[in-house]
């Protein structure tokens, strides 16, 4: 009875000491340096479109679950731009960006409450100085930062607790997202002093998150409809459609936003970002046909996704050709992989793990052996360019990704199984989790579904 208590008013009464808190951090709203007019308007206009992915995820993995999980999965992606954005002006962006600690995290109280975002310089700690302001770069910066445990949803969908999976989000943030962030993109963190090349999340975003989905797979267990071997239908695919162009939409402002600048490096970006999408829509598809399936839109959009996964590492530092190969060896690996897990215990709901953890994978091992300071003088020359150096730091990186992530994560959701039920019980999941959770329906009634 207490514990029920202290999970009904402790999420509230957290957000209302951080707005109290909030309101003794002066501002000064005024920008100094000199900035460019048309990076500060593209930035802007990629953060928007990095930002519609959110909603764009919720459709898509909306639309793939059963009909009476539709609303409770649509609303675990979408209740992280309002979590993670509290955290990111809080102190999230600091533990990212600010000063860092031995490469390893950022200082909290560099930018507590944005507090130097405002109105400082727009360069980060041992970095080059930027052409849009400081505030833009972090804003940029928390689109990413919201997707991110979004893509975890796919993995535990129709089966945990909506309380269980916000404090998921609030640990994963901290302890995952924020020290990845750190180590890959601030100019001290160590992976980034150690070589390694990240464009857009390869590494962030998406191995994170599919190994934390992998664990939370892990110690949920199975849905019974698993264990029972039930043939469950996308509940909407053209909700599946509906999602997938928005994040391809917005996938644009995800890697070529990344360039930081209305230049060529974010022509390249956009370009490597929709042949390798296009590309590995095609041979999800054809390869399904090659399996004896027909092709479907299914099949398509899952792909088209899975390109896009494993070019965002690679997308300012491959040429357009490579692109291709890029996302056709993504798709087909990531295929195989969904296959094989659809045989194994672990219960993926989505396929996060294949899709966005191994292509992730595949993505960053791709820029090890197909970048180019041609196509990037800041990058490197890969594997395929007579650099095999660079492909085992690519290599190296991933692997401590991999294992950082997924430890974590895992030490994650058990700690949250043992503060509070991680899963709903029998009779909840059975009703389906958006009339358990959320006193809510999606068109029937779902004990008539």
């Amino acid at each position: 009875m207490k514990n029920q208590i202290v999970q009904k008013f402790a999420p509230f009464v957290i957000l209302f000491i951080v707005a109290v808190l909030a309101l003794f951090v002066p501002q000064l709203p005024s920008f100094v340096g000199e900035y460019s007019a048309a990076d500060i308007a593209w930035i802007l206009v990629a953060t928007a479109l990095v930002f519609i992915m959110t909603p764009g995820l919720a459709f898509f993995y909306g639309g793939m679950v059963h009909r009476k999980n539709i609303i409770s999965t649509m609303i675990k992606s979408i209740v992280s731009a309002g979590i993670v954005s509290v955290i990111w002006v809080s102190f999230g962006y600091s533990l990212s960006f600010g000063e860092s600690i031995n490469g390893i995290i950022g200082n909290p109280m560099t930018h507590l409450f944005f507090k130097g975002v405002v109105n400082g310089a727009p360069t980060l700690q041992g970095g080059s100085a930027m052409t849009i302001p400081l505030l833009l770069f972090a804003l940029f910066q928390l689109m990413f930062a919201i997707i991110t445990p979004g893509l975890v949803v796919g993995a535990v969908a129709e089966r945990i607790k909506f309380t269980a999976y916000i404090l998921f989000i609030v640990l994963f943030i901290i302890l995952v997202y924020a020290p990845l962030a750190h180590w890959s993109w601030h100019p001290q963190g160590f992976l980034f002093k150690m070589g390694a090349l990240d464009f857009a999340g390869g590494t962030v975003v998406h191995i994170s998150a599919g190994c934390a989905a992998l664990a939370g797979a892990i110690v949920l267990k199975s849905r019974r409809s698993k264990l029972e071997q039930q043939e469950i239908p996308p509940a909407n695919i053209p909700y599946v459609l509906i999602g997938t162009g928005l994040l391809w939409f917005g996938w644009f402002g995800f890697n070529a936003g990344s360039a930081l600048g209305a230049n060529s490096l974010a022509i390249n970006a956009f370009a490597t970002t929709n042949t390798a999408a296009a590309a590995a829509g095609l041979a999800w598809m054809f390869f399904d046909v090659l399996k004896g399936k027909k092709p479907s839109v299914l099949g398509f959009c899952i792909g088209a996704v899975v390109g896009l996964v494993a070019i965002t590492p690679a997308a300012g530092f491959v040429g357009i050709p490579q692109s291709i190969f890029i996302g056709m060896v993504a798709a087909i690996i990531s295929n195989v992989a969904s296959h094989a897990f659809k045989l194994s215990r672990v219960d993926d709901t989505l396929d996060v793990f294949p899709c966005h953890g191994i292509g992730g994978m595949v993505g960053m091992l791709m820029t090890g052996i197909f970048a180019s300071k041609g196509v990037n003088a800041a990058g490197n020359d890969g594997l395929f360019y007579g650099n095999p150096a660079f492909f085992l730091v690519q290599l190296k990186a991933m692997l401590i990704v991999v294992a950082y992530s997924f430890t974590v994560s895992f030490i994650i959701f058990k700690f949250i199984n043992i503060i509070m039920p991680l899963r709903v019980t029998e009779e909840d999941e059975e009703l389906g989790l958006d009339a358990s959770q959320h006193d809510e329906k999606y068109g029937r009634n779902p004990l008539k579904s």
